[in-house]
Order: C-alpha cells, then structure tokens, then sequence
C-alpha cells in the first residue's frame, strides 16, 4: 500500500465503545473516516455528525468504500460481521472477546489468512504502557497472581466477568508464559445478574508455571494488578496507576537473616490506549505485519476463558448455586 494514501476506514457498531473508536479515526493523520454504522439511525447520525463522516444502518453498504473497519458489536454478532469483511477484503479490528465459539475464530483466521488480510484483537491491556514496559523486566515466570475488579456497571452484562475482565489478564499471562496449560481449577457465581460475576482461576501450566487470577465486577473499588515472580526478582504492575515495581535479591543477608534485596518503581504518564492500538492497527494495515493481538492471540485467550467459564457452570450445578440463580430470576 501507497505509504502517502490515507487508509479509508469505518466504524461498525457506535455505541458506547464504538463512538471512541469513531474519533479516533477522525482525528487520525493519514486516516480517512469514510462512514460509521449503527442500527439505530439517530445514533449513527449524530455520531456521523460529529466525526465529518457518512452514517449507515447497513455494514455492507459501507464494505466496498473503505480498507479497515473496527467492529464494536455485541460479541454474538462478531463472526458474521466479520465475516462479511473479510470477504469483502477488509482489514478488520475486532473488539474482544473475539468470537463466543473456537469454531466462529478459527473460521475467521483461516479466511483472513486466505484473503491476506489483518486481523487485530481489541484487547485494549497489551496497549497499557506499564504492560510493555513489564517485558523487558521478564525472565522465567513461575507463579502470578492478577487481580482485576470493578464496581457494577449495566454495561457489558451480555457476558459472564469472565468474558467482560477476566480474559484481559489471560491474553497477558499467555503472552508471557510461553507453555502449554495442563489444568484449570475455577470458582465463580452469580450475584448482581444471572451470569457469573465474581471468577477465580487457577490455571497451571506443562512448564509448572501456575496462575492465579481473579475477577469481579461487583467490587467496591476498582484494582488492577498483576504480580509475576520468577527466580530471584518479582514483578508488580498496577495497570490503573500505569506502574511497575520490580525487586531483585542480591547477595547480601539483612540483619534478620532475610536475603537482601534492591527495589524500584516505574511511573508511566497517562496515555490514549485506545488510540494507541487503533493507530498500531492503521500502522499494520498500511506495512501490511502480523499486529501484536492477532486473531491467533485473541483465540488463544478465548480458548482458556471458555474452560474456565465450563468448569465454573459445571461446579455450579449444585443446590447452593442453583437456589442463587432462581432468587435472581425473581428481581
């Protein structure tokens, strides 16, 4: 591609999410926002409004003016959307989770590698600043434990927590545990909707590195961490606060008999992640590379998260569990 062309792109899909995908792209140097789409025909017209940019209710009639589209629509829509552009050659940005089967996924690898085309996985975390910065500071990580819970919020529900929060950790800790997983012990309920709210996962891996990691959307606070600890360091990154605290021990003995150690804390200024992984998908679809969320990444997380949401309604067939679900079904 012409290195001097504006990319054309759309927005499909511009509800809550979507919106922000849409100003992006409008404000975007070497970009053209050519349309959004919306079924609601106000929505996509104030949006279009506002952007300096056509309004559609029909995707495919947007499909042959542009080279990329993100599509931001609810996830059970996800593999026929995308489907239709990639068979329509488009470059696609595909909010997460990337499909709701293994199936729907692997279908749209094997056609947008047949087509030639990009596949990007929007799992916004990889963008965070602290999260690149933490990769440099890896070696072997053994054990990790990630802490991920919000205060309720009536968006999003259409999805478990573990599909909504827990699977932006997972992508994380396939990333960097680079062996297959041998097992999974799960826990989780439902308690403000009737899809489960509140996870935790132990996932172990063939390497014998284990993680332990825990979602809730039904918090009091808002926490963000991840903590990796490998041989003779560890690794804490808070993802909301943009930091990393690293400790490595060193040969001196304390006092106590404790082994010695050194400490420091990295600080990352406020960043548009957003914007960041839009522009890095505008960037792939221009030199034509692998994006750093392939469809294979986001798979690969769908992968485990499905287990773990199994195993979780496979422990949840009990009297316990199933009175909880029938007292919610009465609110």
């Amino acid at each position: 591609m012409n290195t001097e062309q504006k990319i054309k792109t759309g927005v499909i899909g511009v509800g809550y999410l979507g919106k922000f995908h849409a100003q992006k792209y409008a404000n975007m140097e070497g970009v053209e926002l050519v349309g959004v789409v919306d079924v609601d025909s106000d929505v996509a017209g104030k949006i279009a409004a506002d952007c300096g940019c056509r309004a559609f209710t029909d995707y495919r009639e947007l499909l042959p003016l542009v080279d990329a589209v993100s599509i931001v629509v609810p996830t059970s829509y996800h593999h026929q959307v995308a489907l239709d552009c990639i068979e329509s050659g488009v470059d696609i940005l595909l909010e997460k989770p990337v499909t709701t089967t293994l199936d729907e996924a692997d279908d749209l690898i094997r056609r947008a590698d047949a087509g030639k085309l990009i596949f990007q996985v929007g799992h916004l975390e990889r963008f965070n600043p602290a999260v690149l910065a933490m990769e440099k500071f890896l070696t072997v990580p053994v054990f990790i434990e990630s802490t991920r819970v919000s205060t309720f919020k009536n968006r999003g529900v259409d999805v478990d927590v573990v599909l909504d929060l827990m699977i932006h950790d997972i992508d994380i800790i396939l990333s960097i545990v680079h062996s297959p997983l041998k097992s999974i012990q799960t826990a989780g309920a439902p308690v403000a909707t009737e899809t489960t709210d509140i996870a935790n996962a132990r996932l172990v891996f063939e390497n014998g590195a284990t993680a332990n990691v825990t979602a809730s959307r039904i918090a009091r606070n808002t926490v963000r961490t991840m903590r990796i600890y490998q041989p003779g360091s560890s690794i804490t990154v808070d993802f909301a606060t943009r930091k990393v605290m690293t400790i490595h021990l060193t040969d001196e003995t304390l006092a106590s008999g404790a082994p010695g150690h050194h400490s420091e804390v990295f600080s990352f200024p406020a960043v548009d992640a957003l914007k960041d992984e839009i522009a890095h998908f505008v960037t792939c679809v221009r030199e034509r590379k692998e994006p750093l969320v392939s469809g294979r990444s986001g798979r690969r997380a769908l992968d485990v998260a499905l287990q773990v949401i199994a195993q979780i309604q496979q422990n949840q067939q009990t009297e316990v569990y199933q009175q909880v679900t029938a007292a919610l079904k009465k609110h």
